[in-house]
């Protein structure tokens, strides 16, 4: 080697360091790279994609090849720093020390840090070209490779250690979607991100949660007289109401308002055509998820259900479209009377109707009342107090303060809440 010329030597140290960052380079863009994104990518037919998903369903093999070539490259410019350093200074304590901090630097600097930065910043666009050549070297190299995994895996099984199988250190659970979702910024609109975010809660919630309390649930009486039944037909904005018989509990069908309306002819309001024209109730049984629920009335090709808990008592009634605000949100001008059930008031509080459910109050003001008992105002008052509702008592709830306004009977009619964050 002393008759080589120093430029040749140099030259020489030159291209292990790059190919040493090569290997670094190359060892951190495989290891960060988006598996999904890379997926994309091939599915694109970008064959560098392909590659890289070949060589990543081989994780053991891959980083063999790399370590392996890295290392080799990394003792060859080790020697080669000290042959150099040898023939500048001579063979001498003072020369080796120089040549040991030299490499050290040049490889640490060169070789290691600045590539794998590089790799880790960029791994998308690294990953496809990197691949042809590790593709390569892993066929050239097969049986070393073969030999240093033979005592890979022995050293895995003595220590009980499964290597983990193609995919499954990148498969996804909801909790991470979620936090994928969550984080995904400008790559995805804020309303698409929402819906997306509440279809995940969905496993949460059940029908309780959203359907229409049985206080609220506007239906017909059988037994009424026909003039009574026919205004309350022309006066609702449902297309479907609940009919009953004595008590909300003996439901005897359900009937289409449109339907039922366009049958009432000249000879006027025929009672008898009205009760066979009714459609069989759907009963939900309380405490069904929301997911399920929404899988059930597509394969019962039903738009409606009357909730009822283990004894048959009715609970509330939901319709797809409860189900469906859950997801995308409230649907405006459904019903032309019916209002937000609270109204902002001068202090910057809001007035709010007693039976207005807490999810709701929730989301259209912004607010963080508790969901985990009750699940309207008037419940979450009465949880709190313990005791019979007064006008003018006061609570303080979730960083909201709460003052009872009206109370009919034993229940809150009206409060006005005001967050305590606002003026």
């Amino acid at each position: 080697m002393d008759q080589i010329p120093l430029g040749v030597l140099l030259a020489a140290l030159f291209l292990l360091l790059i190919l040493s960052g090569f290997f670094s380079g190359s060892e951190t863009s495989m290891m960060a790279v988006n598996r999904y994104r890379l997926k994309t990518l091939a599915k694109g037919n970008n064959r560098g994609a392909k590659l890289a998903e070949w060589l990543l369903a081989r994780t053991d093999k891959l980083l063999s090849v790399i370590l392996l070539g890295n290392n080799l490259v990394n003792s060859a410019a080790a020697a080669l720093v000290t042959v150099v350093s040898f023939r500048v200074f001579g063979e001498n304590e003072i020369s080796l020390t120089l040549a040991t901090v030299l490499v050290t630097f040049l490889i640490l600097v060169f070789s290691e840090v600045t590539p794998k930065v590089i790799g880790a910043s960029y791994p998308e666009r690294i990953v496809p070209v990197v691949s042809y050549p590790l593709a390569l070297l892993l066929k050239l190299l097969h049986p070393v490779i073969w030999f240093i995994n033979l005592f890979v895996h022995g050293q895995l099984r003595l220590l009980r250690l499964k290597v983990v199988e193609e995919g499954g250190g990148n498969r996804m659970g909801v909790e991470e979607l979620r936090t994928l979702l969550a984080e995904s910024g400008s790559f995805l609109p804020q309303s698409h991100r929402s819906m997306l975010l509440n279809l995940f809660d969905l496993e949460k919630l059940t029908v309780d949660d959203v359907m229409l309390p049985r206080g609220e649930i506007e239906a017909i009486d059988v037994d009424s007289a026909a003039d009574e039944t026919v205004q309350h037909l022309q006066t609702s904005h449902h297309a479907h109401l609940p009919v009953y018989r004595d008590e909300l509990n003996e439901i005897v069908g359900i009937v289409h308002v449109r339907r039922a309306l366009a049958h009432i002819g000249a000879d006027g309001f025929d009672a008898e055509a009205f009760r066979q024209g009714l459609k069989a109730a759907y009963f939900v049984p309380s405490g069904t998820p929301l997911l399920t629920q929404l899988s059930q009335f597509k394969e019962n090709r039903q738009s409606l259900g009357l909730v009822v808990d283990e004894y048959g008592e009715l609970l509330g009634l939901i319709t797809v479209e409860d189900v469906l605000e859950e997801i995308v949100g409230e649907f405006s001008g459904v019903n032309p009377l019916q209002g937000n059930g609270w109204v902002a008031d001068e202090e910057g509080g809001y007035l709010v109707e007693g039976t207005i459910s807490l999810r709701d109050l929730n989301r259209k003001l912004g607010l963080a009342l508790p969901l985990e008992g009750a699940r309207t105002l008037n419940g979450l008052i009465m949880e709190y107090l313990e005791a019979m509702p007064e006008a003018g008592v006061t609570i303080k709830v979730a960083g909201c303060t709460v003052e009872i306004v009206q109370v009919t009977g034993r229940k809150v009619k009206t409060a006005r809440v005001r967050p305590e964050n606002r003026s």
